[in-house]
């Protein structure tokens, strides 16, 4: 009896050391709010100096990049009309503001790289595994946004725009003007891509799933005409170019959060049998008041 009693004592030292060593370990993983900034730090530098050689690449074609980037609006001016400046510095700056935008966008992966990283310590290790796909996906996501913004929105929006013009009005944008307003609308449709990529960070995470997102759809596509109105300039045509792509893509994260969610089918089949359950309810609550009745 001593015997099978001093084996019982042992066994129990010996799970409270390991339960001892185990959050030990878990405290040791845990990073102090210091490192946390520390981290985030070293994360901006990279970024930054990262932004800045993308920026000495590109200054050598900025020319080229700005005939690219007002090509949609010259396309649409009335002939003879031309973009216009009307400070003495203000082409240079405009030539620096190109190049450093297009610095950012040919570095973006490594930027979003840098992003995850800096996420990736409060992550399990099996959620780590996502962060090299994801960065790469971010970038193409973010630069695909950028391209349906040029390609797609720009011309509607400017030819929108341009229709104003008259005999007695005659469009003369400024080159200050006109770089603000597209690098808002690039950086803003860049931005509204990574939708799907966001669901799915959190449907990995178990924070989300395909049904609360189903359920939230009504009020999404309000959400998503309210961002594009604050996102956009005040046209209609550049509001519904932007709002239609973002409920897209959520009906596409929906379908990324049921294939790919934490738990997604126990959570489906608890919600079927919750919904199976309160129809038997209603069936039985009908069966009792025609009984009632007779």
């Amino acid at each position: 009896m001593s015997d099978e009693t001093e084996a019982t004592s042992n066994l129990a030292e010996k799970s409270s050391q390991i339960a001892s060593q185990n959050e030990a370990s878990e405290q040791g993983n845990e990073m102090p709010f210091t490192a946390h900034l520390e981290e985030l730090r070293i994360r901006l530098a990279k970024a930054v100096i990262a932004a800045i050689i993308g920026f000495l690449c590109c200054y050598g074609f900025s020319e080229q990049l700005f005939q690219l980037l007002m090509q949609p609006l010259v396309t649409v001016l009335p002939k003879g009309n031309t973009l216009i400046f009307t400070g003495l510095p203000e082409g240079f700056f405009t030539y620096l503001k190109v190049a450093f935008l297009a610095g950012i966008f040919v570095v973006s992966p490594y930027i979003f790289y840098q992003l995850w990283q800096f996420i990736s310590p409060g992550l399990y290790a099996e959620e780590k595994k996502y962060m090299l796909p994801l960065a790469f996906l971010s970038a193409v996501f973010f630069l695909g946004g950028a391209l349906f913004g040029y390609l797609v929105v720009f011309p509607f929006g400017f030819q929108f725009f341009i229709g104003f013009a008259s005999d007695v009005i005659q469009p003369m944008p400024s080159l200050r003007e006109y770089f603000s307003f597209s690098t808002k609308l690039l950086f803003a449709f860049g931005l509204i891509f990574e939708l799907p990529l966001v669901i799915f960070f959190l449907a990995r995470m178990g924070l989300v799933s395909s049904l609360k997102l189903k359920n939230f759809r009504k009020y999404f596509v309000f959400t998503a005409f309210v961002v594009a109105a604050i996102l956009t300039p005040p046209d209609v045509v550049s509001q519904v170019l932007m709002a239609l792509p973002l409920i897209v893509l959520y009906e596409i994260g929906i379908i990324v959060a049921k294939i790919f969610g934490k738990n997604e089918r126990k959570k489906e089949k608890k919600a079927k049998k919750t919904e199976k359950a309160k129809k038997d309810k209603k069936t039985n609550k009908k069966k009792s008041e025609e009984k009632c009745k007779k």
